[in-house]
């Protein structure tokens, strides 16, 4: 008798455990419910297993199986894909400060310092005055134009480099990558300090060096961003590749740094004038000095920037000239059209500057065509809602990963004609409204929005010409018997699978123009 009241206890509870999994599993089936559709994993892995190295083409793929909108798992990772430019705007415009977080990855939080910079950082007002100040301070037109001259240095120093190749083969990423590099350190840097690097023939090189390895290891799948359970074990290494690479490019940052807070220590002791062009270090440790900007500066923060600009802006670009370069190889009388207009606008006797970009209507629209066929990111970098949101009539939890795949949106045939065909023609209509800022959803090569990439004057600057300068001063063409290859590599900025190698030939009647 005495065990009566135990076995009373024991079917209670038994019956609270029933009654408590019920309601959890109605709970969890019925937000499963709200959720996109999307396609099966295994358990605990989730699609991991199922994932391919060109993850754009079969999140494509997926899209016409499951709709414009679906969800699948990554690890322990909810994932939700949206394919349509309906979808783009309701997360981009409607509920844009939802979304305006983004979804950064382990390595990209070592290299920025935990989140310092303007790309990573959480949407707040840390983000906003960041972003503030860097567009006014640094991407103003004002300083875009004292730093032309840098620029037209750099340019024209490849197009020398180019006159020496004629004939040869000649590598058109690393012509990109070199100079859209130096242009980038000369703008921190200042011209001195770059010029100092490449008497010794070592700084240069070595911090491209490093750029390369740091993209390539922000476009590795990290096991640790799927199971954030595991990420103290690091067992790929990615972190502590990243701790070391950091470690690798402050060894660079720091001794410029010095140098710089010197010379602001000698002008306040009047040893030397203030009137010098000022490079982005100097500007940032004259901010870092005043109280009233908005935002406390400090040298960690000042080097996440510069981290920021460099890895934002060389990859896409360089990717971008060589996909330019690729298509136009591709369709020889493009190319032409492109040559005549520079003819026209820029002349036969005079070589390229940025003040002829603005009347190069049919490159723009070369270049706009290209980033929509092959844009830089064709996922951009993932969001990450600050809360649960209604997208598409679907529920999407807060933390989810969001991936809005241009790539899908711009080779839509429901919202495109012909869109596998390369067709410049298509942007030249001034009705399309198609432009870089993201202001029609049917076309976002950078994204759209408030977090939508602070460095694009200047890449697009960058981009035009350098891609004017080496169109107008020579003539390309493939090795006889050769084919434009279009294929895609795998990485966090979709590169060309193959290097291209073009010849030049001389176009320009008088070359000593470039000296």
């Amino acid at each position: 008798m005495a065990s009566a009241p135990s076995n009373d206890l024991w079917i209670a509870a038994l019956t609270l455990s029933i009654v408590f999994l019920t309601i959890l599993w109605y709970k969890l089936n019925k937000e499963e419910s709200r959720l996109p559709p999307g396609p099966r994993g295994l358990p605990i892995v989730g699609f991991l297993p199922f994932l391919r190295t060109n993850l754009h083409h079969q999140l494509t793929e997926l899209s016409q199986q499951y709709g414009p909108i679906y969800k699948f798992w990554l690890g322990g990772k909810l994932c939700v894909v949206l394919n349509s430019p309906s979808l783009a705007k309701e997360v981009v415009r409607d509920q844009d400060s939802v979304f305006a977080n983004r979804d950064p990855p382990i390595a990209g939080l070592v290299a920025t310092y935990g989140g310092l910079d303007i790309g990573f950082s959480p949407y707040g007002s840390y983000w906003r005055d960041m972003r503030k100040l860097f567009v006014r301070e640094m991407l103003s037109n004002r300083n875009l134009e004292a730093c032309y001259s840098l620029r037209r240095h750099e340019v024209r120093k490849t197009i020398r480099n180019v006159h020496t190749k004629i004939g040869s083969l000649t590598d058109i990423g690393e012509l990109a990558f070199v100079t859209e590099m130096n242009v980038i350190m000369s703008m921190i840097f200042g011209s001195n300090f770059v010029e100092k690097m490449e008497k010794h023939k070592k700084d240069g090189t070595e911090f491209r060096e490093l750029v390369i390895k740091y993209l390539q290891i922000l476009g590795k799948p990290n096991i640790s961003d799927f199971f954030p359970m595991l990420a103290r074990f690091d067992l790929q290494g990615i972190q502590k590749d990243a701790e070391a690479l950091l470690k690798s490019v402050e060894s660079i940052l720091d001794p410029a740094i010095n140098e710089h807070l010197k010379m602001l220590s000698d002008r306040r002791e009047g040893e030397i004038q203030g009137n010098e062009k000022k490079d982005f270090i100097q500007i940032l440790l004259e901010l870092m000095e005043q109280k009233d900007i908005g935002v406390s500066l400090d040298l960690v923060k000042i080097k996440a920037i510069l981290v920021d600009i460099v890895i934002g802006g060389t990859d896409s670009t360089i990717t971008t000239v060589e996909w330019v370069m690729t298509e136009l190889l591709n369709n020889p009388e493009k190319m032409s059209k492109v040559q005549k207009e520079l003819k026209h606008v820029v002349g036969m006797n005079n070589v390229v500057e940025e003040s002829h970009l603005p009347e190069l209507h049919y490159l723009d629209a070369v270049l706009k065509e290209t980033l929509r066929l092959h844009p830089a990111l064709p996922l951009l970098l993932p969001k990450r809602p600050s809360q649960s949101a209604i997208v598409g009539g679907y529920t999407i939890p807060e933390g989810t990963k969001v991936f809005l795949n241009v790539y899908a949106i711009h080779r839509d045939p429901q919202v495109w004609e012909s869109p596998l065909e390369f067709q410049p023609e298509r942007f030249l209509s001034r009705s399309t409204n198609l432009d870089y800022a993201g202001n029609n959803m049917k076309y976002l090569p950078f994204g759209s929005g408030r977090r939508i990439c602070a460095g694009l004057p200047l890449a697009e600057k960058m981009v035009m010409f350098m891609l004017a300068s080496l169109l107008h001063s020579f003539n390309w063409k493939l090795p006889e018997g050769e084919k434009v290859d279009l294929s895609e590599g795998f990485g966090l900025v979709i590169k060309k699978s193959e290097r291209l190698f073009a010849i030049p030939t001389p176009r320009l009647p008088n070359f000593d123009q470039y000296q």
